[in-house]
């Protein structure tokens, strides 16, 4: 199929970010796209004023982009925090703060997909501590996104760049997925699969397609190494994305990549200006 048969949304807390949050969607829209995803935005706040949510709500209404993925709070993003959810104490409190914020902000935009981020280690704490809270929390954040009829995400990252983080595979991270839905009984958490981070992972990408197809939720991008633009790397995305849309996977595709040394919006040369607008469904 290629690259153009994909349907893409732009991460814009990745891409971009050289302009203020709030003109962001605007930007994505002139570059030609329709559907766009965030990092939670407010990395020192789980509950920003209404004011700000309303400011960011009217951005992407403004633009006519839809916002597509949202992560729930992870702390600071990007920087040392990998999420909060398996963290006792404070980040905890402010996960549970978020989850209805979140929710609320999700329903309001159209946006059915919810990112939550497991959260680092911590030294001298139990890891089967840290996997018990982040089960509770996990429940918590999939009812919330059933109340919006949204899905939740676990995501793998790599342990190049998160050494801390203890889903640094695929099998990891839907093994996260599979203890979810049988805690929570709904059947709404899915896999986030970034070929970025598997690829950092070593992992075979064709099997990891093969195996977890039908557990993922979502999908995002970025070549390696670099985290730049498709075709900036060694990693065959093209013909990935081909393998996933044959084993079944019909959801977006996140570019979630870096710009490298020039303005975000001269950083889509691969694909072809028709092919940035979410088109229905295959």
């Amino acid at each position: 199929m290629g690259f153009a048969e994909q349907r893409y949304t732009v991460n814009l807390s990745i891409l971009f970010t050289e302009l203020p949050l709030l003109e962001r969607p605007a930007a994505a829209a002139a570059a030609g796209f329709t559907a766009a995803e965030l990092w939670w935005p407010w990395v020192d706040s789980p509950t920003p004023p209404r004011s700000e949510l309303d400011a960011l709500r009217g951005s992407f209404e403004d633009a006519g982009v839809r916002l597509t993925g949202l992560n729930f709070y992870s702390g600071v993003l990007p920087g040392p925090d990998r999420g909060a959810l398996s963290i006792p104490g404070a980040e905890s409190e402010r996960f549970r703060a978020n989850v209805d914020v979140v929710a609320e902000f999700a329903e309001s935009v159209g946006c059915g997909a919810l990112n939550a981020l497991y959260g680092n280690r911590v030294a001298g704490v139990d890891p089967a501590e840290q996997d018990a809270l982040a089960l509770h929390h996990l429940v918590l954040a999939a009812r919330a996104a059933d109340r919006i009829g949204a899905i939740l995400l676990v995501e793998a990252l790599n342990k190049v760049e998160s050494p801390l983080y203890p889903l640094v595979s695929a099998p990891a991270a839907v093994g996260v997925v599979d203890r979810v839905n049988e805690a929570s009984g709904l059947g709404n958490a899915r896999f986030l699969m970034d070929l970025y981070h598997l690829s950092m992972n070593g992992e075979d990408l064709p099997q990891v397609i093969a195996d977890h197809a039908g557990s993922t939720g979502h999908v995002q991008i970025a070549d390696t190494p670099g985290r730049g633009a498709p075709g900036t790397g060694t990693v065959p995305l093209e013909g990935l994305l081909d393998q996933l849309g044959k084993a079944g996977y019909g959801g977006l595709v996140g570019l979630e990549y870096k710009p490298g040394d020039r303005p975000s919006a001269e950083a889509f040369a691969w694909l072809p200006r028709e092919a940035r607008a979410a088109r229905a469904a295959r």
